[in-house]
Parts: structure tokens; sequence; C-alpha cells
């Protein structure tokens, strides 16, 4: 019983495993694809706050003048 099966085996093995490792590549590569669109995704996320972070201090820039703490110090020492 075992002697048919056993002959077929290697290339039913040899198949499996040629299925299996393109079905791997296949979510590896759409894996890929999404962790690379994610990273996209936050980076232009990060690049829309920088600019709105400098847009806010260029408005409290304009609106009212910062006071640097250096000027402060020698003052406060005087």
């Amino acid at each position: 019983m075992d002697s048919e099966p056993s002959s077929q085996n290697p290339a039913d093995m040899t198949a499996f495993v040629q299925n299996l490792l393109g079905q791997m590549q296949t979510r590896f590569e759409s894996m890929s694809q999404n962790i690379v669109s994610k990273i996209d995704e936050m980076g232009t996320k990060i690049d829309e706050l920088e600019q709105s972070i400098n847009d806010l201090k260029a408005e409290m820039g304009t609106e009212m003048p910062a006071k640097k703490p250096d000027e402060a110090k020698p003052a406060d020492s005087a």
C-alpha cells in the first residue's frame, strides 16, 4: 500500500513546498507594500504636523513678541 504513494511522495512534496513558497512570497510582497504605504502616510502626516507647528509659531511670533529667556536673566541678576 505504501509503495505507490511513496513513489509519488517526493513529487507531491516538491509541488506542495513550491506552492507554499509561492504563497509565502505573495503574502510577503503584499505585507511589504502595506508597510511601505503606511510609512509614506506617516511621513506625510509628520510633514503636515511640522508645517502646522511652524505656522503656529509664526502666528504667535507676529501676534505677541516672545521674550527670550537669555534677555530676562541679566535683568534678574542685576
